[in-house]
């Protein structure tokens, strides 16, 4: 303040405007702190190394025992010097649940991770400058909800990447893509190609550039939506979510009913040659 004061005698200017200035100059810089649990496997482990390439303005934090108090990460967060926390949560070493929270005060959603396609398993023609900024892209969709609207908020806080960012670049040569598809959220990122593929040279000025896709590849499905951090009032639960458990519980059901069905039809085979006996030959002795 007292720089402030001396700003204004020798500039003869209000310390109110000079405060306002420098309001409008400081930018609340976005920070994702991307946490994992034990016990992911290794394409989700591919994941978030994706992720983290993709996003220069995230930092990686040491993995998390998945049976400890999950409001801890508000405070890694805030020794992070970070305002938005990815976390991945391993389950069964199969089921992958993506957390995105506002720390410290929220809200934060949990989402059920499917269809896990990483950039060296797509080996996409696609590329981009790492450090980049990405153009975000969304579905008409996001706008006819209200919980779409407040993921659509969620995601440009976290995944767009302010300007002047820690390693970033000052070029836009990729687009995110968020598409909503049968009530789930589908993840896309594509390079923004300039250059004619044939030739290698730039296009025509009324020439539209194409989009190549890079990588990864996922599809979001969200279960609920907290008003706290990690946690608090449901502000949205999916109705139509089924659990993984539940999935594999109604197969498993269905294959031990094929087996049941099968245990009962030899059952009802002993009890009808029990109720009806084959009548004994008074011959079969004969020559004996």
């Amino acid at each position: 303040m007292a720089t402030l004061y001396k700003t204004a005698q020798t500039e003869f200017k209000d310390v109110e405007d000079l405060i306002e200035e420098r309001e409008k100059k400081s930018n609340i810089k976005q920070r994702v702190l991307m946490v994992s649990s034990r016990g992911v496997t290794f394409r989700q482990r591919h994941l978030m190394n994706d992720l983290e390439a993709l996003l220069p303005h995230a930092k990686k934090e040491s993995k998390i025992e998945a049976k400890q108090d999950i409001e801890l990460l508000n405070e890694l967060a805030d020794i992070q010097n970070c305002n938005n926390v990815f976390y991945f949560e391993s389950r069964k070493h199969q089921d992958l649940y993506f957390w995105i929270s506002r720390a410290p005060s929220g809200p934060s959603v949990k989402f059920h991770v499917q269809n896990i396609h990483t950039m060296d398993e797509l080996k996409m023609t696609g590329n981009c400058l790492k450090g980049s900024r990405p153009i975000l892209s969304f579905d008409a969709n996001f706008d006819t909800e209200p919980h779409f609207q407040l993921l659509k908020e969620i995601f440009t806080q976290t995944f767009a990447v302010p300007k002047g960012a820690r390693k970033s670049k000052p070029f836009f040569d990729h687009v995110f893509s968020f598409s909503i598809v049968d009530g789930r959220i589908w993840f896309r990122n594509y390079q923004i190609v300039e250059k004619d593929p044939e030739t290698g040279g730039d296009l025509a000025k009324n020439t539209k550039p194409t989009l190549v896709e890079i990588g990864p590849r996922f599809v979001l499905n969200t279960m609920r939506i907290f008003e706290g951090s990690f946690g608090g009032p449901t502000l949205y639960e999916n109705p139509k979510f089924i659990s993984p458990n539940a999935v594999r519980a109604a197969i498993r059901s269905r294959h031990s009913a094929k087996y049941a069905e099968r245990a009962a039809r030899v059952v009802g085979r002993e009890a009808r040659e029990q109720a009806n006996p084959l009548p004994q030959d008074p011959l079969k002795d004969v020559f004996e």
